[in-house]
Protein backbone atom coordinates (compact mmCIF):
# COMPACT_ATOMS: atom_id res chain seq x y z
CA UNK A 1 0.00 0.00 0.00
CA UNK A 2 1.37 3.37 -1.01
CA UNK A 3 2.00 5.49 2.19
CA UNK A 4 -0.64 8.23 0.63
CA UNK A 5 -3.25 5.46 0.36
CA UNK A 6 -2.45 4.28 4.11
CA UNK A 7 -2.36 7.74 5.83
CA UNK A 8 -5.85 8.52 3.76
CA UNK A 9 -7.19 5.33 5.30
CA UNK A 10 -6.09 5.83 8.58
CA UNK A 11 -6.66 9.39 8.59
CA UNK A 12 -10.02 9.44 7.73
CA UNK A 13 -10.71 6.22 9.74
CA UNK A 14 -9.50 8.11 13.09
CA UNK A 15 -11.45 11.29 11.88
CA UNK A 16 -14.51 8.98 11.81
CA UNK A 17 -14.58 7.54 15.05
CA UNK A 18 -14.10 10.80 16.70
CA UNK A 19 -15.92 12.92 15.16
CA UNK A 20 -19.28 11.02 14.73
CA UNK A 21 -20.38 11.38 18.17
CA UNK A 22 -19.78 14.83 18.60
CA UNK A 23 -21.52 15.83 15.08
CA UNK A 24 -24.91 13.66 16.36
CA UNK A 25 -24.74 16.02 19.43
CA UNK A 26 -24.20 19.38 17.21
CA UNK A 27 -26.94 22.30 15.83
CA UNK A 28 -26.06 25.47 14.38
CA UNK A 29 -26.99 28.85 16.63
CA UNK A 30 -26.91 32.25 14.86
CA UNK A 31 -24.85 35.05 16.32
CA UNK A 32 -23.39 38.23 14.74
CA UNK A 33 -24.14 36.41 11.42
CA UNK A 34 -21.67 33.52 12.02
CA UNK A 35 -23.08 29.74 12.63
CA UNK A 36 -21.59 28.13 15.27
CA UNK A 37 -21.68 25.08 16.19
CA UNK A 38 -23.24 24.55 20.05
CA UNK A 39 -23.96 21.06 22.31
CA UNK A 40 -27.18 19.64 22.19
CA UNK A 41 -28.39 16.28 22.47
CA UNK A 42 -31.58 16.25 21.06
CA UNK A 43 -31.27 18.23 17.65
CA UNK A 44 -30.84 17.69 14.11
CA UNK A 45 -27.09 18.45 13.15
CA UNK A 46 -27.22 21.17 9.92
CA UNK A 47 -24.84 21.12 7.15
CA UNK A 48 -22.06 22.59 6.62
CA UNK A 49 -20.27 22.98 9.95
CA UNK A 50 -17.37 24.64 10.68
CA UNK A 51 -15.48 22.99 13.43
CA UNK A 52 -12.46 23.93 15.39
CA UNK A 53 -10.57 22.70 18.17
CA UNK A 54 -9.86 25.50 20.06
CA UNK A 55 -12.01 29.30 20.40
CA UNK A 56 -10.69 30.81 17.05
CA UNK A 57 -13.79 33.03 16.46
CA UNK A 58 -12.27 34.94 13.94
CA UNK A 59 -10.88 31.91 12.36
CA UNK A 60 -14.26 30.27 12.12
CA UNK A 61 -15.82 33.35 10.73
CA UNK A 62 -13.73 33.51 7.86
CA UNK A 63 -14.59 30.41 6.91
CA UNK A 64 -17.82 30.66 7.20
CA UNK A 65 -17.88 33.45 5.14
CA UNK A 66 -15.39 31.45 2.52
CA UNK A 67 -17.93 29.00 2.64
CA UNK A 68 -21.17 31.31 1.81
CA UNK A 69 -19.23 32.53 -0.75
CA UNK A 70 -19.49 29.48 -2.87
CA UNK A 71 -15.88 28.54 -2.75
CA UNK A 72 -14.82 24.67 -1.62
CA UNK A 73 -14.12 23.67 2.43
CA UNK A 74 -10.62 22.85 1.13
CA UNK A 75 -10.54 27.11 0.51
CA UNK A 76 -12.60 27.71 3.56
CA UNK A 77 -9.89 25.35 5.92
CA UNK A 78 -6.68 27.39 4.75
CA UNK A 79 -8.14 30.64 4.75
CA UNK A 80 -9.68 29.58 8.25
CA UNK A 81 -5.87 28.76 9.55
CA UNK A 82 -4.52 31.87 8.12
CA UNK A 83 -6.06 33.96 10.09
CA UNK A 84 -4.73 32.57 13.58
CA UNK A 85 -1.46 31.82 11.90
CA UNK A 86 -1.41 35.68 10.87
CA UNK A 87 -2.41 36.98 14.57
CA UNK A 88 0.85 38.10 16.12
CA UNK A 89 -0.95 38.71 19.70
CA UNK A 90 -2.49 34.41 19.81
CA UNK A 91 1.02 33.05 20.34
CA UNK A 92 -0.23 29.72 19.06
CA UNK A 93 0.67 29.46 15.44
CA UNK A 94 2.38 31.06 12.72
CA UNK A 95 3.96 34.81 13.46
CA UNK A 96 4.23 35.22 16.97
CA UNK A 97 3.78 31.64 17.78
CA UNK A 98 5.52 30.37 21.25
CA UNK A 99 9.24 29.29 19.99
CA UNK A 100 10.76 25.73 21.18
CA UNK A 101 13.69 25.45 23.71
CA UNK A 102 15.96 26.86 21.66
CA UNK A 103 14.20 30.52 20.87
CA UNK A 104 12.98 28.89 16.85
CA UNK A 105 9.06 29.52 16.26
CA UNK A 106 8.62 25.88 14.43
CA UNK A 107 5.33 25.22 12.80
CA UNK A 108 3.10 22.18 11.52
CA UNK A 109 0.75 22.16 9.31
CA UNK A 110 -1.86 19.60 7.61
CA UNK A 111 -4.50 19.00 5.20
CA UNK A 112 -6.85 17.21 3.45
CA UNK A 113 -8.85 17.06 0.50
CA UNK A 114 -12.24 15.20 0.19
CA UNK A 115 -10.34 12.97 -1.87
CA UNK A 116 -8.38 12.49 1.28
CA UNK A 117 -5.05 13.39 -0.23
CA UNK A 118 -3.05 14.52 2.32
CA UNK A 119 -0.14 17.14 2.92
CA UNK A 120 1.46 18.06 5.89
CA UNK A 121 4.77 20.31 6.81
CA UNK A 122 6.23 20.19 10.35
CA UNK A 123 8.80 21.88 12.51
CA UNK A 124 9.34 24.31 9.77
CA UNK A 125 10.65 28.16 10.17
CA UNK A 126 10.42 31.15 8.95
CA UNK A 127 6.84 31.32 6.72
CA UNK A 128 4.01 32.68 8.14
CA UNK A 129 1.48 30.01 6.78
CA UNK A 130 2.26 26.32 7.31
CA UNK A 131 -1.61 25.40 6.19
CA UNK A 132 -0.76 27.17 2.49
CA UNK A 133 2.49 25.43 2.09
CA UNK A 134 0.96 21.80 3.10
CA UNK A 135 -1.66 22.81 0.88
CA UNK A 136 0.67 23.51 -2.04
CA UNK A 137 2.74 19.89 -0.06
CA UNK A 138 -0.51 18.02 -1.22
CA UNK A 139 -1.52 19.40 -4.78
CA UNK A 140 1.96 19.96 -6.10
CA UNK A 141 4.19 17.15 -4.80
CA UNK A 142 3.97 13.69 -4.72
CA UNK A 143 4.35 14.43 -1.20
CA UNK A 144 2.43 13.71 1.87
CA UNK A 145 4.67 15.69 4.47
CA UNK A 146 7.89 17.56 4.29
CA UNK A 147 9.84 18.56 7.24
CA UNK A 148 12.55 21.13 8.55
CA UNK A 149 14.64 23.13 6.47
CA UNK A 150 13.12 20.99 3.18
CA UNK A 151 9.93 22.16 3.76
CA UNK A 152 11.13 25.83 4.30
CA UNK A 153 12.85 25.49 1.02
CA UNK A 154 10.18 23.68 -0.76
CA UNK A 155 8.30 26.82 0.20
CA UNK A 156 10.25 29.55 -0.76
CA UNK A 157 10.92 27.42 -4.07
CA UNK A 158 7.09 28.26 -5.09
CA UNK A 159 7.19 31.78 -3.91
CA UNK A 160 6.42 31.73 -0.14
CA UNK A 161 8.76 34.62 1.78
CA UNK A 162 10.55 33.77 4.72
CA UNK A 163 10.10 36.21 7.59
CA UNK A 164 11.29 36.28 11.22
CA UNK A 165 8.10 34.50 13.10
CA UNK A 166 9.59 35.41 16.65
CA UNK A 167 7.59 38.52 17.75
CA UNK A 168 9.17 40.63 20.73
CA UNK A 169 6.35 39.41 23.32
CA UNK A 170 6.97 35.70 21.87
CA UNK A 171 11.00 36.41 23.00
CA UNK A 172 10.12 37.47 26.40
CA UNK A 173 7.74 34.88 26.88
CA UNK A 174 10.58 32.21 25.98
CA UNK A 175 12.81 34.19 27.90
CA UNK A 176 10.65 34.06 31.34
CA UNK A 177 10.46 30.15 30.35
CA UNK A 178 13.94 29.86 30.08
CA UNK A 179 14.34 30.55 33.91
CA UNK A 180 12.52 27.17 35.18
CA UNK A 181 12.46 25.72 31.40
CA UNK A 182 9.56 23.20 32.64
CA UNK A 183 7.79 21.69 30.39
CA UNK A 184 4.29 21.81 30.98
CA UNK A 185 2.15 20.90 27.89
CA UNK A 186 -1.13 22.03 27.68
CA UNK A 187 -3.72 20.50 25.88
CA UNK A 188 -6.98 21.36 24.12
CA UNK A 189 -7.34 25.02 25.55
CA UNK A 190 -7.72 28.46 23.56
CA UNK A 191 -5.95 29.47 20.63
CA UNK A 192 -5.32 26.71 18.39
CA UNK A 193 -6.01 26.75 14.70
CA UNK A 194 -7.47 23.34 13.29
CA UNK A 195 -10.15 24.16 11.39
CA UNK A 196 -12.35 21.32 9.56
Amino acid sequence: MKRRKFIQNASLSGIGIAVSSSLAKCKPKEESNVKHVVASSSVETKYPLIIATWNVPESTKKAWNVIDEGRSALDAIEEGCMVEEANENGQSVGIGGLPDRDGKVTLDACIMNKEGNYGAVVCKQNIVHPISVARKVMEDTPHVILAGKGAEQFAVSVGFKRENLLTEASRKAWEEWKVKSEYKPIINIENHDTIG
